[in-house]
């Protein structure tokens, strides 16, 4: 597979490509990101090899990020039409403002119109509300979106970091009003962190949002870098972000890992975002990179085909324990099919 062989995003005709641009570390601000030199020869390998996605945010590293990126759109005038420029709203860049962040329309409006002047366009394809606001009432929410989009500065709609009742009202509200309606969803999803399986995944299906996950490598953890013997976090400001995982359930998963790549005769990192990309709704993982090496490491990942045998194999060492009722409903069909094979899955007889 390859970078220009493209997927439509979600219930949607938006084409994009398999692996999303995570443009989080464009950027020194924050500590842990890229100067614009090397942002952008990330960005020229990531488009030289068939790219079309770009994912950003207003607050990524102060909004040096969506700055960087356009002027890399300046550069050429015809790469704007080509590329699916996604950013997000919500987090504020005004400490102190009660209204410069959340989902209310005063914020979304300003921060679109902000967004826009940074990247240097006149639109954005994507706009992400970036996580819940439990002090906006979701009705404005969705209605300020729907404005952006019928004034032309936005073309399609999703929700990141957003729980899965909230997110069903947001589209339940759009669709019975005749709203723009969500069209993606972004998550955390990787070996080391499941637990979407319980509820949102479910949801992404059942309305058609395409699935884009965000830190397909647990921050790097499932790289093989860090290990039993080896747990020093590379840079500082990622110390807190790896120290998260270092427990005896984490790094079981990384054994299964390291076992399953070597078998496979790929990356630990490659090996985890295919195992990644097999999963039910994913659409589009967003590789994050700060070197070109990185990048093309994770672009490796296209030419990894796992055997049944090792997706199983990291199935069963990742398997999380979700929330009820999602560990009753697998007994409870059980009840239900017994001893029949519905869809392609077996459900065995109960005695």
């Amino acid at each position: 597979m390859a970078l220009d062989h493209y997927v439509t995003l979600g219930r949607s005709g938006l084409r994009v490509s398999p692996f999303c641009l995570g443009a989080m570390t464009f950027g020194e601000e924050f500590g842990i990101g890229s100067d614009a030199a090397t942002s952008q020869a990330i960005l020229d390998r990531y488009l030289d090899r068939g790219g079309n996605f770009i994912d950003t945010a207003n607050i990524y590293n102060g909004g040096r990020s969506e700055e960087i990126i356009g002027q890399y759109l300046a550069r050429d005038a015809s790469r704007r039409p080509r590329l699916v420029i996604a950013t997000k709203f919500g987090g504020s860049m005004s400490q102190g403002d009660p209204n410069a962040g959340g989902a209310s329309r005063k914020a979304v409006v300003h921060a679109c119109e902000q967004s826009l002047r940074r990247l240097g366009t006149d639109y954005v394809d994507l706009y992400w509300q970036h996580w819940s606001d439990r002090f906006t009432p979701i009705e404005e929410t969705m209605r300020a979106l729907d404005d952006l989009v019928a004034a032309g500065k936005v073309r399609y709609i999703g929700f990141s970091d957003t729980p899965a009742w909230r997110t069903t009202q947001a589209q339940m509200i759009a669709l019975t009003r005749g709203w723009t309606p969500l069209v993606a969803l972004q998550v955390e999803y990787s070996l080391l962190e499941r637990t979407v399986e319980g509820e949102l995944l479910p949801m992404a299906l059942e309305f058609g949002l395409g699935v884009t996950p965000w830190s397909p490598l647990r921050s790097g953890f499932l790289t093989g870098k860090y290990t039993r013997s080896s747990t020093e976090a590379e840079s500082p400001g990622r110390s807190a972000w790896i120290k998260r995982n270092m427990t005896d359930t984490a790094f079981r998963v990384v054994d299964a890992l390291l076992a399953t790549a070597a078998e496979a005769r790929t990356t630990p990192a490659r090996c985890a975002i295919a195992w990644l990309r097999t999963r039910p709704g994913v659409v589009s993982p967003i590789l994050g990179a700060r070197t070109l090496g990185q990048l093309e490491d994770n672009l490796g990942a296209l030419d990894v085909v796992l055997t049944p045998a090792q997706l199983t194999a990291l199935e069963e060492a990742s398997r999380p324990r979700l929330d009820f009722p999602a560990e009753f409903l697998r007994t409870a069909a059980t009840l239900s099919y017994a001893d029949t094979t519905i869809n392609g899955e077996h459900f065995p007889a109960y005695h």
